[in-house]
């Protein structure tokens, strides 16, 4: 399966997500909840890159000191994805991600943008909001788990418009923490 059809199983669209997610609840959890995969010093407000390869480098440095991978590795399996279709799935948000030897959980990183950057998403859009997403080679299930979940809320455009709207990194922290899109900002 490629194309259109992937991207939908992977970013159902608007309205589907429902019927999509169910299978991927975790049992105890909030469902919106992305603080067992982000921390607070995993994300970033303002940042300045110029480009797509700008921003990989500045995203796997972070990742890179939070898990002890070299950021160089990160970089290259995000080309490597970002060559099977761009990972921007539009709105002015992407979910680069890949699968890392090293890592023994799954890892996101987040970045509002200071300025939009062009990274090719199906809506052509520039993208200004990025959540980095690493995962296990043998973390299948985990993977799309997470993917899911950051995946729903960035379809969330309430979410998303109190994401452009924090003032700092532990503003945008705390919305993913708690999962809500109000009294973070």
């Amino acid at each position: 399966m490629g194309g259109a059809a992937a991207r939908r199983l992977i970013f159902p669209q608007d309205g589907q997500e429902e019927a999509f997610l169910p299978r991927f609840r975790e049992s105890g959890k909030m469902m919106d909840e992305l603080s067992d995969i982000l921390s607070a010093d995993a994300v970033q407000a303002s940042l300045s890159v110029p480009n797509k390869k700008a921003l990989f480098q500045q995203l796997a440095a972070t990742a890179g000191k939070l898990v002890g991978i070299e950021p160089r590795v990160i970089v290259e399996r995000l080309v490597e994805r970002e060559r099977l279709g761009s990972t921007g799935f539009g709105g002015g948000v992407a979910i680069p991600h890949g699968k890392i030897d090293g890592l023994d959980r799954v890892v996101g990183v987040f970045a509002r943008l200071a300025q939009p950057i062009d990274f090719s998403a199906i809506d052509d859009m520039p993208v200004d909001l990025v959540f980095l997403l690493l995962s296990p080679p043998d973390a299948g299930v985990e993977h799309l788990k997470a993917l899911a979940r950051v995946s729903r809320r960035l379809r969330d455009r309430a979410f998303v418009a109190k994401l452009r709207g924090a003032g700092s990194p532990d503003a945008l922290y705390a919305l993913f923490a708690t999962g809500e899109a109000r009294d973070a900002a």
